[in-house]
């Protein structure tokens, strides 16, 4: 879906590769940084050429800052409508004490990341906030509209992937013409859906031992992260939101315990297997607290330009289906599957 105008060079950070893991500082790339993870998803910059070594149980990342053009498509129901977007990896900020992006690779990034999938994350993040109205491209915006677009897209993916938007440009991205004559005359009519086969659909192919594993690490990292920018939030006087705000707090960081004490995903008790069935239902129940996750990044982006008590609604039904999903995930028997 994505045009992308680097030369593609397989596992070279700056072409088709943003981020890719080495074995050492020695291996960076000529115009690359490091950033060298641990397992607990504390990170550092390591400059290329630098003299250290990596402490044992980190791994270490080595990634161009770009800039790195991709082409997307915000509305899937119009693909004629694209967007020509054009980001870089910022330098280190000695603000925070851990870079947003560095964070994503150490919570989300196997061996390699590609510029493909990042391409098709950002392109989903942005489908999902226009989706829920939480930004907005009208056909024939104005100026006002696309400045307002542009900075919700802007503060959104500095959120949610660490990544700063240079240039974002209406552009014809595919063949509109042949997508027409491609698509089916007729047009079928819906049937409704068993319960089941609706429950199943909500998320394919997430049921899996390793889906489990890799949202369990996600929100194990970044939950906690989360909790501390929900924290620095500018409060106005009024104690009836301080009471709220506290309380969310309170809701995140219970849930952040009950991720860091999740049972083996096998395990019903100690020495007692669980049924392939319930496991299945456990780890989708983790992929899917990643939806609410993700929601909440793109939460503390509408932060950057809305108030607190504009958004506390949504932030309590996102903490709500943190909490459901987390205890549903902890469950043995059928209930809550």
């Amino acid at each position: 879906m994505g045009i992308f105008r680097r030369r593609e060079v397989a596992d070279v950070p700056g072409t088709g590769t943003v981020a890719v893991r080495v074995a050492s500082a020695a291996d960076l790339a000529p115009g690359c940084l490091g950033v060298a993870c641990d397992a607990q998803g504390a990170t550092r910059r390591v400059a290329a050429g630098a003299r250290t070594s990596l402490a044992k149980g980190e791994t270490l990342y080595c990634f161009h800052p770009g800039p790195y053009t991709i082409d997307l498509v915000p509305f899937a129901a119009a693909p004629e409508a694209g967007l020509r977007l054009t980001f870089v990896v910022d330098g280190a900020d000695p603000r925070v004490a851990q870079q947003r992006f560095d964070l994503f690779l150490a919570s989300e990034v196997g061996a390699r990341l590609a510029l493909s999938d990042l391409q098709k994350a950002i392109e989903s993040a942005i489908r999902r906030e226009l989706a829920q109205g939480n930004i907005d491209l009208p056909p024939c915006a104005s100026l006002g509209e696309w400045d307002a677009f542009r900075a919700g897209v802007d503060e959104l993916l500095y959120m949610r992937f660490g990544v700063t938007v240079e240039d974002c440009m209406p552009a014809d991205v595919g063949d509109y013409p042949a997508m027409l004559m491609a698509a089916p005359v007729s047009v079928p009519v819906p049937t409704p859906m068993p319960a089941a086969a609706a429950q199943a659909l909500r998320a394919p192919g997430t049921g899996t031992p390793d889906a489990d594993a890799r949202a369990l690490r996600r929100l194990f990292l970044e939950l906690p992260r989360l909790a501390s920018a929900l924290r620095l939030a500018t409060l106005p006087p009024g104690q009836d939101l301080f009471r709220q705000h506290q309380a969310l707090l309170r809701r995140l960081d219970q849930v952040s315990v009950s991720v860091s004490t999740m049972p083996a995903l096998e395990l019903a008790a100690p020495g007692r297997r669980l049924d392939e069935r319930r496991q299945a239902a456990r780890a989708g129940h983790s992929v899917h607290a990643l939806a609410a996750l993700d929601e909440a990044w793109a939460l503390l982006a509408r932060l950057k330009t809305s108030p607190l008590a504009a958004v506390i609604d949504d932030a309590d039904r996102i903490v709500a289906n943190l909490e459901h999903d987390s205890a549903a995930r902890r469950m043995t028997d059928g209930e809550g599957a």
